[in-house]
């Protein structure tokens, strides 16, 4: 089953298979990797064929590995819920629990056990916050004696699940606690503590191949295996694990929460897993765009109407440590730059960026060798600066490969152009002589300065000049804006009453924009 969600619909992507090490509490385990599809499936080195049996994932979405510790605050497990702390008045006693089956997050359990294992049904998981564990009557430990009048007791564990499956939304659970089967839940092998089990997105569609919500996110078949779906996962090198040797791999979830480590035998094979993985996610990220237009529908993104690109890029996080970079999620639309620390999960968290820059505002100002990259001698940086009423912001992204590269610098240049033809005319209010006037800054016509209209009269042209015209533009930094039309009586000097760096940076880019339209950049 985790071979199935893994195939169909692979078209070209890449495909691989072999040996890898994870990353699990601080220990290297060896894995076999399977890369196909829209997935890449772990199993553990003792049963390669899945054999062993290590519980029904409650969504089949995935996060930071066990060794983050990311995944106790979210799971209930064996470990955190020990025995000694469920009451010994419900041991060994039948009981009947109600829960109600959530629409994208099933039931919000993991299972073990089975007819072939000789073992009872068991919950081995509790996902903190979904259906199971709102109940505040399941623990982990307690064996399904049957689901919905539905007896498992000499059920195989396909055959739970697939009981589990048809429950509908309403399920009556019959269980009973069995201290004595503790061991066996709390047994599993290295790839079982990945921890790739976080609650799916609320949008069906950004969570599972499939658009009907509960088709893989409610209950989905592991065993002896962790799938990791690989839509909006950041695929990184160098960013978190120290990499002497340069053979890690490094997978981070589309919530930014998790991360799954992996180690090649040497670095010229560690290169061509993460081409390969770095290629299917890429492939995927145009049916995401596709994907969040949907589910936006008219109201657009963060006052945009539609994404031109997204995609993952490590930011340099300021300050004195030269390696130090952070996953962040960047997004383009016709005229703005967004940042956010991951890939919203509802539609309301696409209305709120951590940055929003107007790309009008925006420039390119880096794309060469930058300090900390990844691999010594290899430029894979670029850096924008964006003018702002406190100032000018700057931010340094990493890309992974240089094709990441020379896409994302294009886009920004590309999505800074296209915002100047469609934005078209800026107007601003400032002092010029002691009189209130408003600078008007036409995409096509150039410069012009009126005075502030008075008691409903109309306002009247102070000055009008060309971009040909201009020879010089400089600031203070703090509200003077200074233009040199090359007149006899020298620089306009104008009071924009903030800072004026919005306005230079908006100057440059309406330059810029009917430049390369001339066809006098190379």
């Amino acid at each position: 089953m985790a071979v199935a969600a893994a195939g169909g619909g692979g078209g070209g992507r890449a495909q691989r298979s072999g040996w890898l090490e994870v990353l699990v509490r601080e220990r290297w385990h060896k894995v076999l990797a399977n890369l196909g599809g829209e997935a890449l499936v772990l199993s553990g080195e003792e049963r390669p064929d899945g054999a062993a049996h290590n519980g029904l994932g409650g969504d089949g979405t995935a996060c930071r590995g066990a060794e983050g510790g990311g995944g106790p605050a979210a799971v209930r497990t064996a470990f955190t819920d020990p025995p000694e702390q469920v009451p010994e008045a419900i041991s060994n006693k039948k009981r009947c629990v109600k829960v109600l089956k959530q629409e994208m997050g099933g039931l919000g359990i993991s299972i073990k056990g089975g007819k072939e294992n000789k073992m009872p049904i068991l919950i081995s998981k509790i996902f903190k916050g979904l259906a199971a564990d709102q109940t505040q009557a399941l623990y982990v430990g307690d064996a399904i004696l049957a689901v919905n009048g539905t007896d498992l007791r000499d059920a195989t564990h396909d055959e739970a699940v697939q009981a589990l499956k048809r429950a509908g939304k309403e399920v009556v659970l019959e269980v009973k606690y069995m201290r004595e089967a503790t061991p066996y839940v709390k047994k599993g092998s290295p790839v079982s503590e990945i921890g790739w089990e976080t609650p799916p997105p609320e949008s069906p569609r950004l969570g599972c191949a499939s658009a009907e919500p509960t088709a893989q996110l409610s209950l989905s078949i592991h065993r002896d295996r962790k799938t990791i779906p690989l839509k909006m996962c950041y695929v990184t090198r160098n960013l978190t694990v120290p990499d002497p040797e340069n053979r890690i791999i490094e997978v981070h979830s589309p919530d930014a929460k998790h991360t799954v480590v992996l180690r090649s035998k040497d670095s010229a094979t560690a290169q061509a897993w993460f081409n390969a993985i770095h290629s299917s996610v890429n492939e995927l990220i145009p049916r995401v765009i596709a994907e969040v237009r949907d589910q936006l529908g008219k109201t657009g993104i963060a006052g945009s109407r539609e994404i031109r690109h997204l995609g993952w890029l490590a930011e340099k996080v300021p300050g004195d440590n030269e390696k130090h970079w952070k996953p962040v999620l960047v997004v383009l639309t016709e005229k703005d730059l967004l940042i956010y620390e991951s890939m919203p999960r509802i539609k309301e968290a696409w209305f709120s960026p951590v940055h929003t820059y107007p790309l009008l505002a925006t420039r390119l100002v880096h794309s060469g060798p930058g300090k900390g990259s990844p691999k010594s001698g290899v430029d894979l940086s670029f850096a924008t600066r964006t003018g702002t009423r406190q100032g000018i912001e700057t931010h340094l992204f990493r890309t992974e490969t240089s094709r990441d590269l020379s896409l994302w610098t294009r886009s920004v240049v590309q999505g800074c152009h296209n915002s100047a033809e469609l934005i078209t005319e800026i107007t601003t209010s400032c002092t010029y002589k002691s009189q209130e006037c408003r600078l008007t800054i036409h995409y096509e016509h150039g410069f012009s300065l009126t005075t502030e209209p008075q008691d409903g009269a109309f306002s009247k042209i102070i000055a009008q000049y060309p971009y040909e015209k201009l020879k010089m533009s400089s600031d203070d930094g703090i509200r003077m804006l200074y233009l040199d039309f090359g007149e006899k009586d020298g620089e306009i000097q104008l009071d924009l009453h903030s800072c004026p760096k919005p306005i230079v940076f908006i100057i440059h880019s309406f330059l810029s924009a009917k430049i390369t339209r001339l066809g006098l950049v190379a």
